[in-house]
């Protein structure tokens, strides 16, 4: 790979089950030239998400680059709100090189703060966090003392929802995961004040004996035995902020909806879906409220980083695996 040249990632067949890496293919070209009105930008790091595998089922256009967010460096512009150097942040994915426009597509300059890694503008101050931000702030609307639980809490989204949740003055914070080690590193490091390994037996269960004063607030990150095992330890008018359905992603039919659903109505629950998409507009008061902690230490970006372009379609797989704490993100060496 020179920089005369361009790497893009296909998606060739759609997956029945779990994705393999001969579903998708690296297809070199020369780097494009930018036109009027767009800026070259070399991407140094790139996102993996699992709302991709959704994606894989029928949004991705089949033997064409996909999409994802990247962030890259511009390194020729026609676009007179970019200049050489830039940082910024847009969706145009796996690939080393993209022609970007500035207002479009998701792109946006990144402001760089001191002390912060720029590859935390794809986790816990990107995307990744504004979605937990939007969950506990805008859709649960967690008050300080209210007991939480997350589920796939050593995720992306379940990391940040964690530490954000602790600085909102959150009482009882309760975590899943899917490992004992995952487990340790929810309660050793991320100060979770419980948790348990959903494979130990039945969400329900578990859920009662962490939180055995039942609890205020559920980030759903997986959806099925876990929406049902919230659901009946939620307390009265409790709330659900429903982010993504992980325990769904690899079956062609969606599991039947939990048992208990109806105990929504009985317990006078609320469930709501967040879309981070909504809330774009929120980033600037996002970064205000999260950047003096990410400086003072108190927190940290969670990421698990893979090296080399070369290897995003393994680093994808690897976190639908579960392999990642935190966030996981491929980076070009030496960025």
């Amino acid at each position: 790979m020179t920089t005369q040249t361009s790497l893009t990632v296909h998606q060739t067949t759609r997956p029945d089950g779990f994705p393999t890496s001969g579903q998708f293919r690296f297809v070199e070209s020369p780097v494009p030239e930018p036109r009027p009105g767009t800026a070259l930008v070399e991407n140094l790091h790139w996102s993996v998400d699992p709302y991709h595998r959704e994606m894989m089922d029928g949004d991705f256009a089949l033997n064409a680059p996909l999409e994802g967010r990247t962030i890259g460096r511009v390194v020729d512009s026609h676009d007179p709100g970019l200049t050489e150097g830039d940082l910024v942040l847009h969706r145009g994915g796996w690939r080393t090189h993209a022609l970007v426009t500035l207002g479009t597509a998701g792109t946006r300059k990144l402001r760089r703060y001191d002390g912060v890694p720029l590859s935390a503008h794809l986790s816990i101050l990107g995307g990744t966090g504004l979605t937990a931000y939007v969950a506990l702030t805008r859709t649960l609307r967690l008050k300080p003392g209210e007991d939480l639980f997350i589920s796939a809490a050593a995720g992306g989204v379940g990391t940040a929802a964690g530490r954000i949740a602790r600085i909102l003055g959150a009482g009882r914070i309760v975590g899943s995961a899917g490992s004992a080690a995952k487990v340790a590193h929810l309660t050793g490091r991320l100060g979770f004040d419980a948790a348990f390994d959903y494979h130990d037996g039945r969400v329900g269960e578990l859920l009662g004996k962490a939180a055995p004063d039942g609890i205020d607030a559920y980030v759903d990150n997986v959806g099925g035995e876990h929406l049902e095992g919230a659901i009946e330890v939620l307390r009265d008018h409790g709330r659900i902020a429903w982010v993504g359905a992980v325990a769904q992603y690899h079956h062609a039919r969606p599991p039947a909806a939990p048992r208990n659903l109806f105990d929504i109505v009985g317990k006078s629950l609320r469930l709501q879906g967040v879309l981070v998409r909504d809330h774009a507009h929120l980033q600037e008061e996002f970064e205000d409220f999260l950047v003096p902690h990410l400086r003072s230490g108190r927190i940290a970006p969670d990421q698990t980083v893979v090296m080399g372009f070369e290897n995003i379609v393994e680093a994808f797989l690897g976190m639908l695996r579960g392999e990642n704490t935190g966030k996981m993100l491929v980076s070009r060496p030496g960025t």
